[in-house]
């Protein structure tokens, strides 16, 4: 792992919450609740987005790997708060060189696993192998997922750029090597390739050896976004690429208008994703990440259902295809999230009238959710 030149100041403290509750589960990710017991992180990848304002809380952009906060009450709170929620996935972390001190992140899983919560886990270090037991048994009881933040290989041609601008993170390889070892062992596993950073890793090869390499280490999905500019981190960032890279200044300027965008303009992101997706179909590795679903979840086929639908609204951006039907897909999928009564009941009670009667649903989706169900429901486990 490459070893900062400076030593982080640690400022412990207590916080008053920890848990981070979305309306409604992320469709990238399938969480439901965040908790994350550090603020600042040692790595100091110079494109994080957690340089930005609103995840700062007040500390300037180039301090976010000098000074750490450590919310040394974390996983209290968070046994605290769990229990007050309804059961489903927490992101948790992290495990930089913080967590080899602190050991919270380690004690928030305990928490997850007492509560029979699952959990998601994104990293950019191996170091959460030392975690792999509890990884297992969380599974086991209730569905884990560890995933790793992963954009360039070392056959790719920018290679060796991508990893100066991620600073002080262990090697892309070391990552691939943790994803093989939660493979063996079981747990769903694979790459967020996010950021792919313009002109960085962008090109063709490099998004096929991301793909390829992930399929080769056990993966089993690849999902890939770009990159996010606000505030004092697109400042910074912008510095950063001045320094290093100034060739790159045009692009990143077409790319993110100042003021107009925060992410990239145009089509960048839907060729991007487009050609991944080729690259998925050509190694046998999806795109999209399968929701974890805990066994025995009275509510499985809805939250199958709103996964595929919102898989369709991927599909349908990507296309390019017009606003107004995407959102009735994604909208579609809400309801089927917020739905309490499970969908098979409503549909074997009342036929496709019951379907059509869900908010946001109407006959054309009605007709689409019958025809899920009748080809799909079987197969979900119960």
């Amino acid at each position: 792992m490459s070893q900062p030149t400076h030593l982080p100041t640690y400022q412990p403290y207590k916080a008053k919450h920890i848990l981070n509750r979305h309306k409604r589960p992320d469709s990238w990710f399938w969480t439901a609740y965040s908790a994350h017991p550090y603020i600042g992180c040692p790595h100091a990848c110079h494109f994080c987005y957690c340089r930005e304002d609103k995840y700062a809380r007040g500390q300037p952009a180039a301090e976010f790997g000098q000074v750490i906060r450590v919310k040394e009450n974390a996983p209290e709170l968070l046994d605290r708060e769990l229990a007050r929620v309804p059961v489903d996935v927490v992101a948790v972390g992290d495990w930089s060189a913080t967590e080899h001190r602190f050991r919270l992140s380690r004690r928030m899983l305990e928490v997850i696993l007492a509560r029979g919560f699952p959990a998601s886990i994104l990293e950019r270090s191996p170091f959460v192998l030392r975690d792999l037991d509890l990884v297992q048994a969380i599974h086991q009881k209730a569905r884990a997922v560890v995933f790793f933040s992963i954009t360039t290989t070392p056959e790719s041609p920018q290679y060796d750029a991508v990893c100066r601008a991620e600073h002080h993170a262990p090697t892309p390889a070391s990552r691939f090597k943790a994803m093989e070892r939660f493979a063996r062992a079981g747990i769903p596993t694979g790459t967020c390739m996010m950021p792919v950073l313009p002109g960085l890793g962008d090109d063709a090869a490099s998004l096929e050896s991301v793909v390829r390499w992930t399929r080769e280490h056990g993966g089993s999905f690849v999902l890939v976004a770009g990159l996010t500019l606000s505030g004092q981190q697109r400042t910074y960032w912008l510095d950063y690429v001045a320094r290093a890279h100034p060739a790159l200044l045009p692009l990143v300027d077409r790319l993110y208008p100042t003021g107009k965008s925060y992410g990239p303009v145009g089509n960048y992101w839907s060729a991007l994703a487009r050609r991944v997706a080729e690259y998925g179909q050509k190694y046998g590795i999806p795109d999209r990440m399968p929701r974890p679903i805990i066994p025995g979840d009275a509510r499985t086929v809805n939250k199958r259902l709103a996964e595929y639908l919102a898989d369709e609204v991927y599909r349908m951006e990507l296309r390019g295809e017009p606003s107004h039907r995407v959102w009735a897909y994604r909208k579609a999928s809400w309801a089927l999230e917020d739905l309490e009564p499970d969908v098979r009941v409503v549909y074997e009670t009342m036929g496709r009238k019951g379907l059509e009667s869900i908010k946001d649903v109407g006959p054309r989706l009605g007709q689409i959710i019958e025809g899920w169900l009748t080809t799909n429901a079987v197969k979900v486990p119960a």
